[in-house]
């Protein structure tokens, strides 16, 4: 499966709104600087973003954007299928023709399931599990 920059950025800013408290607006710098975008590029990604139903904004000094829905109901396929619209037509059946259509069918079976409430879940777990202790 390939992913285009926009798709990667437009993953990384719904995860990292999955990550703060829900319902708390996120400035577009902070969410920039965490996840290494490009503020300028961010600023597009997310109003393509809000325009698929994923975020809101709220404008004014305490404005930012955060999640449409919640992230246990948003799902990376939902975000590669919408920033990913573009489906490549493959040039007529050869003998790789059913592979890559499983191929296709088992990343779907992957990230259409996985939600960004799991992502961020996991992601702070495995921050989490193991912490020197050097205490004697």
């Amino acid at each position: 499966m390939n992913i285009s920059v926009k798709g990667d950025y437009a993953l990384r800013a719904i995860f990292d709104l999955a990550m703060q408290p829900a319902g708390e607006p996120v400035k577009i710098a902070d969410i920039a600087r965490r996840q290494k975008i490009p503020q300028k590029f961010l600023e597009l990604i997310l109003a393509g973003l809000k325009q698929g139903g994923f975020v809101e904004s709220r404008r004014g000094a305490e404005g930012g954007y955060r999640l449409a829905r919640l992230a246990d109901q948003i799902t990376v396929g939902d975000v590669v299928a919408y920033t990913e619209a573009r489906k490549k037509k493959r040039a007529g059946a050869d003998a790789f023709t059913d592979l890559w259509k499983r191929v296709d069918a088992s990343v779907s079976a992957i990230v259409d399931h996985t939600t960004f409430a799991e992502l961020a879940r996991k992601w702070k777990e495995s921050q989490t599990r193991y912490v020197p202790n050097w205490e004697i």
